[in-house]
């Protein structure tokens, strides 16, 4: 198909899982996808199978593979979903429980506890991330101290925990290698960004043996090679890059400067832009690193929303409809929300606020209020998010940000973007291709072999068209409504004896 090879790409998401076959020049030839499950045992947890993961991944490479023909693949790029954990049996290469998902906030305790000891402040100086069940620390404490037995053979050295990446790559090269990149290993909250090391004073306040976790090796490395029989690929095919999906779009976006923001609609949203350096957030915004390439860090500032694209299939169930594209169709029958908020708190909130606590609330209902006013505010509800990170991001900055490039599958949703540009006041582009995080990964891969892909233009383009008084009526009612969100959870968590 092309003289320098097709590359590979996997973006291992929390919805579904792909495999798409690219070249130099960005183009897909061939792609595939499975949908994932998600189970929520009990309120506030989430969680995957590990092993289906890894099925999955498999019956996408095998589906490229199968129409690929003789196609040249010259190796192997991975994103994947951040933040979820796998921890498994050195011997067995079996996981010793599930894939606990970034989602998931069983491991609050664990959170607060710290947080009432003092140490929340010297945890984000050191990771640049506020303490909060999002981030895998306290997860891979829980399932160490909640499955019997695991604590005392962690400690013995015969059990390894990994990110997502770390978990495919040890299964695709059949065990041989146990690494993770830069971006992923940022997200642990055992990584210390500073010394670009794993933090012996943070495993020891997490309580989480460093013997299990990875090597941390640069994103555009060669991890490993596959072995006979992992996949439906020959044995020895290359896997050239690694790197999490958020940080991937970016890449994907061609985005390698600072200035302008990308935004990912997916099951929740990230918001990440490139920064000089490390800068240190003090408006509730992580620091992070974007990616490690030619041997260089490049850090990043982000903005996680817990739930985002996700809003709009959540009303569509309440609301009775089939799915988002009907809550959609519903929400473009009226003007605007009729003054109702909503405030898709389902697993807390993130940045910038990051209240475990709060619960999603519904504010402005009236007489008047109709399904379809309900429909356009849960969509709005997600550009009122993003517009809240983006604010945040630019405090920490120090100065106005430019373009919104937009990606994910929320992104095609005009209606949305429309608005999304009229909160923020500033225009907004969105990707051609909806799977910038893999085409992020296969650029990246292609990069490791001195090869450059363009990143992915963007296809449309929406400018601000309200006033601004009726954008500052539209922040107004969020704002309230977020607030009433908030003391809601600090009431409620206070009635049950917690601590915030």
């Amino acid at each position: 198909m092309t003289a320098s090879g097709l590359i590979l790409a996997i973006d291992q998401g929390t919805t579904n899982t792909k495999a798409l076959l690219v070249d130099a020049a960005g183009t897909v030839h061939l792609q595939a996808s499975v949908p994932n499950i998600v189970t929520y045992p009990h309120p506030s947890w989430a969680e995957q199978s590990a092993t289906a993961l890894v099925d999955g991944v498999k019956t996408v490479i095998a589906a490229v593979v199968a129409e690929a023909g003789h196609a040249e693949i010259v190796g192997i790029g991975i994103s994947n979903q951040r933040e979820s954990i796998v921890v498994w049996d050195t011997a067995t290469g079996e996981p010793i429980g599930p894939c606990i998902i970034w989602q998931c906030r069983r491991s609050a305790p664990k959170c607060d506890a710290l947080r009432d000891a003092g140490h929340a402040e010297a945890i984000e100086a050191k990771t640049g991330l506020a303490l909060d069940p999002l981030f895998p620390a306290a997860k891979i404490a829980w399932l160490l101290d909640n499955t019997p037995g695991a604590r005392a053979r962690a400690e013995e050295g015969k059990l390894r925990v990994g990110t997502v990446d770390s978990w495919l790559l040890w299964s695709l090269t059949g065990g041989a290698v146990h690494a993770t990149d830069h971006s992923n290993a940022s997200r642990t909250q055992l990584f210390n960004t500073d010394t670009l090391s794993w933090d012996a004073e943070l495993c020891a306040l997490f309580g989480v043996p460093q013997s299990m976790l990875a090597e941390v090796k640069f994103s555009d490395t060669r991890f490993g090679d596959t072995a006979e029989g992992a996949t439906a690929l020959p044995a020895g095919t290359p896997i050239l890059a690694m790197i999490g999906d958020s940080h991937a779009a970016l890449f994907g976006h061609g985005v390698r400067a600072p200035g302008t923001v990308k935004a990912t609609y997916g099951t929740g949203t990230s918001l990440m832009a490139l920064t000089p350096g490390r800068v240190r957030s003090s408006h509730g915004i992580s620091s992070t690193i974007a990616w490690s390439q030619g041997g260089t860090v490049f850090h990043a500032l982000e903005g996680n929303i817990s739930v985002s694209g996700q809003t709009a299939a959540f009303a569509a169930e309440l609301l009775g409809l089939a799915d988002a594209a009907a809550l959609s169709a519903l929400a473009e029958t009226v003007d605007d929300s009729n003054g109702v908020a909503f405030v898709p708190a389902l697993v807390g909130l993130g940045a910038p606020y990051w209240r475990s606590d709060a619960r999603g609330t519904i504010t402005g209902l009236s007489l008047g209020t109709k399904p379809a006013h309900l429909a356009r505010a849960a969509l709005e509800a997600i550009a009122f998010q993003v517009s809240d990170v983006y604010s945040a991001m630019e405090a920490d900055m120090g100065e106005a940000l430019g373009q919104l490039r937009a990606d994910g599958g929320a992104s095609r949703n005009g209606l949305l973007m429309q608005f999304q540009s009229d909160i923020l006041g500033r225009p907004v582009a969105v990707a051609a291709a909806p799977e910038v995080s893999a085409l992020g990964a296969a650029a990246l891969a292609f990069s490791s072999l001195g090869i450059s892909m363009p990143g992915v233009p963007a296809a449309r383009h929406f400018s601000p068209a309200m006033d601004d008084d009726k954008r500052i009526t539209h922040r107004q009612r969020w704002q309230s409504a977020m607030q009433q969100t908030l003391a809601a959870g600090r009431h409620d968590l206070q009635n049950s004896g917690g601590t915030l």
